[in-house]
């Protein structure tokens, strides 16, 4: 344990650090799956990102429909978010520098995991709590959700009026993590309590 002082920087990165980072990766996904750019969260989520996505995207071109420059930029953010918390919590000897561009993809691949399942929670709770909302966060939610959900839906046998959907892209997600993630950590090395993603 370190100091107070350190504790309260590196609670403070973390914090920050994490809703920057959401925020820009929402920026991608909401460009992937072509949400409603008119609902007011899109319009937040476009006016916080373009100052820094705008010059990105003039070296930084998309690839046939992807964002590349958002995606880029989020990377940017996990590595600088990385590099803080290990600089705070060691002193900034001997950061892995090179080692760490690899801890920045598989800190946005556990934060891609999270957000989906977050949003699927989210949706199963809101279907039960307040069915046929038109609440802007749970349109938006389920605009980002429907293009992993709905192949799923159509395997899935009729089970009268009960969508089980969700529940199958949890524990797909869950399952992902286990499979992907932890290796992924100990093949790259990732210290164990690193906070990564969100």
């Amino acid at each position: 344990m370190g100091s107070p002082l350190t504790q309260a920087g590196l609670l403070l990165v973390n914090a920050i650090g994490s809703i920057v980072l959401l925020i820009v990766m929402m920026r991608f996904l909401l460009q992937l799956v072509r949400a409603d750019f008119y609902n007011p969260i899109s319009q937040m989520i476009v006016k916080f990102t373009n100052p820094m996505l705008i010059p990105l995207r003039r070296v930084i071109p998309g690839l046939g429909g992807l964002d590349v420059a958002s995606l880029v930029l989020a990377i940017g953010v996990q590595y600088l978010i990385l590099a803080l918390i290990l600089m705070l919590a060691t002193g900034g000897a001997n950061l892995p520098f090179i080692e760490m561009v690899g801890w920045a993809f598989v800190g946005i691949l556990k934060l891609l995991f999270s957000i989906y399942f977050w949003g699927m929670l989210i949706v199963v709770i809101a279907s039960w709590v307040a069915p046929g909302s038109y609440n802007p966060a749970l349109i938006l939610i389920n605009q980002l959700l429907e293009p992993l959900i709905r192949p799923i839906r159509k395997i899935l046998p009729d089970m009268g009026g009960l969508d089980l959907s969700p529940l199958v892209v949890m524990l797909g997600i869950q399952l992902a993590e286990v499979l992907v993630l932890y290796p992924l950590k100990q093949v790259l090395g990732i210290p164990s309590g690193l906070i990564m993603g969100l």
